[in-house]
């Protein structure tokens, strides 16, 4: 057996991979500094800067500019950035045509930056200077609404001292003696230098008041300080009208998706809701809806694949639970017609234990390579006796489900299935559900217990009504129905208050709009049935977050159920293995696991390595070089495998073979200061 192991092992190749290790952050590279402080200046958002100068290698930073360019693609599907290409012969025309009278380059006078801010003025009033007048230009723009600002307004550029470049105008800071070559008058007497500005250039003259056409600045004798805020406005544009979100995305995920998706972030609504079922199961319940749905096309049929990959984990960063999801869509074109008018609303659910939590769900798309992300801290009850009402979910329709003890969805609450959008948008024709569990309340106090339910809008109550609990049929679910005929469009907060005896216990509110529009488009629900809640993957799931947690004793007694229930699953089989292995029960290790050792032809890996790990601690050495061989035979070798291989021939006082073992380990990885000493150690004794 010792000669099988070995041939083995001297025969297997092994790659040594350099160790690398950098220094602190270096400066910024040229291309990159010249990128982000010349090319973007104007443009960047805050947010976007602080994550760029964040970025510590050069691909990193190259994926960061693709991405910056997509967020601002007015049509992605193609293959042009218009945006891109448009803000690149801004800054071309900028330096070619201002910066002529400057010693700057043109991006840097102030001409420059706004052109390269707006563009194109609608009109250009070029004003040639005089005796009396500096030169001056006036901007006129309009058709901007829909970047917030005015629907036509002026902006004035004049060359101070008459010589040098073109300087941006302030109406406050300037005033109209600024424009006059010679004014001898009160400093602060804006409206005599305006009379005086007035008798040479009319239109300047009104401009150098307001900004604004029309704007009665004149008749109040100074300058309009709306001008100025104008100018603000108009140099924080680009910042506004991007969503920096998805920087912080590409840092919080650039090392965890692949290269090929970071830059390609996309936005989504969602919702997490807590729900309780009769079994005594806490689940949690989400809903993402990406921005867009991309897919592909090959013929007249369209498809794509959503890969979601969620995990929770505990506030030191400990794992608790993971999971994946595959979701493949194939589209006919009546389909792809139907559900293009309507986001696609991602449903699921799955058991958590109680304890504070933090969510984490990426949906990537293998299509588009696009992703979106769901974050959120999560609070799951612990004691299932004590008082408590669950947070209110609502839902633009309500229907009840025959037969719902047999099955769960995501969203179903007891009888009642909910559908809710992310975005918890109403129209006024529709009829808000409500629904939210009562729990744990003691017996005899439903008769004297009352649900008082509160609409605020701008913390004003609107509307209040109350009904007593022994009213609701399905309780501990607890559904209102309220029509929002009345509802007039606004921003509204829903407030549930249980009252017993007059008291005022627990209550819980939820946000939600009502919108001026007739109709919304809902979404296109993909939602996913889960078994009934008698079925022993959730004892394995309870049973694993437990040991995850380091409940070991508790993550037992769930696992030995899930695994008496489902004795052929390998995965309920090994989870329980582990268990028994941290509580050193390594007599139950073998039982347990024997029977997949014989009925497997190719044992999975974790199976095999645990049985070696169970007799090695037993001081069956034997049995574990023999399961060791089976991995090694069927898996090659890896550090952790060598390491175990060699403590054994150790133990069995064999150190040649110990020694030739772990010597193959560190040709792997070098860096096992334990190891290391181990083969000192025992060459010090030949």
């Amino acid at each position: 057996m010792k000669t099988k192991i070995l041939s083995l092992l001297l025969a297997a190749s092994f790659t040594l991979v350099p160790s690398v290790s950098f220094s602190a952050k270096t400066e910024l590279p040229e291309r990159f500094k010249k990128w982000l402080d010349e090319e973007v200046v104007y443009i960047i958002g805050r947010l976007e800067r602080e994550v760029f100068l964040k970025l510590t290698t050069d691909r990193e930073r190259d994926l960061f500019i693709e991405g910056f360019w997509k967020q601002r693609d007015p049509t992605p599907g193609t293959p042009e950035n218009e945006f891109r290409t448009e803000h690149y012969r801004r800054i071309n025309y900028a330096n070619h045509f201002f910066g002529r009278k400057s010693p700057r380059p043109g991006w840097k006078t102030d001409q420059g930056r706004i052109y390269i801010i707006l563009g194109e003025p609608n009109d250009i009033q070029r004003l040639e200077g005089k005796t009396q007048t500096y030169a001056a230009e006036i901007w006129f723009y309009q058709g901007k609404t829909e970047e917030g600002l005015p629907p036509g307004f002026n902006l004035v550029f004049f060359q101070e001292g008459g010589v040098g470049e073109y300087k941006l105008y302030s109406p406050t800071r300037d005033g109209p003696q600024k424009l006059l070559t010679s004014y001898e008058g009160d400093p602060i007497d804006y409206m005599s230098a305006y009379e005086k500005l007035k008798e040479f250039e009319p239109e300047l003259a009104d401009a150098s008041l307001s900004y604004i056409p029309g704007e009665a600045s004149a008749s109040i004798g100074r300058p309009s300080l709306a001008s100025d805020l104008l100018v603000q406005r108009i140099e924080t544009t680009p910042q506004r009208l991007i969503e920096e979100k998805y920087a912080q995305k590409f840092l919080q995920y650039k090392d965890i998706v692949e290269v090929e998706y970071t830059a390609n972030y996309i936005g989504s609504d969602s919702l997490v809701k807590i729900v309780k079922e009769p079994s005594g199961l806490t689940f949690v319940h989400f809903s993402i809806e990406p921005e867009r749905l991309s897919v592909g096309q090959y013929e007249r049929k369209y498809y794509t694949t959503l890969k979601l990959n969620g995990s929770v984990t505990t506030p030191e960063g400990k794992i608790v639970f993971q999971f994946d999801r595959t979701i493949s869509l194939d589209l006919d074109e009546a389909k792809m017609a139907s559900i293009s008018r309507q986001p696609l609303n991602i449903h699921d659910m799955f058991p958590l234990i109680p304890g504070t939590y933090n969510l984490s769900i990426l949906v990537k798309n293998e299509v588009s390579k696009e992703f979106t992300s769901l974050e959120q801290t999560l609070l799951i009850p612990g004691d299932e006796a004590q008082f408590q009402m669950t947070p209110l979910i609502l839902g633009y329709k309500v229907t009840r489900v025959d037969g719902w003890q047999k099955s769960l969805k995501p969203f179903r609450i007891g009888p009642c299935q909910v559908y809710s959008a992310p975005n918890r948008v109403f129209v006024k024709k529709d009829t808000l559900g409500l629904i939210f569990q009562v729990l744990g309340l003691e017996p005899g106090l439903k008769e004297k217990t009352e649900v008082r339910y509160t609409f605020l809008k701008d913390e004003e109550s609107v509307r209040s009504f109350s009904r007593k609990l022994s009213e609701y049929p399905d309780f501990p679910v607890l559904l209102e129905e309220i029509a929002l005929t009345d509802f007039v469009p606004a921003h509204y907060v829903v407030k549930a208050t249980l009252i017993i005896d007059g008291q005022e216990s627990l209550s819980a509110s939820e946000a939600f709009d009502v919108t001026h529009f007739e109709a919304v488009s809902r979404p296109w629900v993909h939602s996913r049935i889960l078994p009934d809640p008698s079925d022993p993957v959730y004892e394995y799931f309870v049973g694993s977050q437990l040991f995850n947690v380091g409940r070991i004793d508790e993550a037992v007694v769930h696992l030995e159920r899930a695994s008496r229930r489902k004795p052929e699953s390998t995965d309920f089989a090994l989870n329980l293995a582990q268990a028994y292995m941290v509580k050193r029960d390594f007599g139950k290790v073998g039982p347990l696991l024997g029977p997949f050792l014989d009925k497997e032809e190719t044992p999975r890996y974790e199976l095999l390595f645990l049985m070696g790990r169970a007799y090695q601690h037993m001081g069956e050495l034997d049995k574990a070089i023999e399961v060791y061989d089976r991995v090694v035979s069927h898996y090659g070798t890896n550090t952790n495998l060598l390491n175990a291989i060699g403590e054994c021939y150790f133990q069995k006082g064999d150190v040649k073979a110990a020694l030739a073992v772990w010597e193959k380990s560190l040709e792997i990885n070098a860096d096992q200061p334990v190891i290391r000493q181990h083969v000192e150690n025992l060459k010090g004794k030949k």
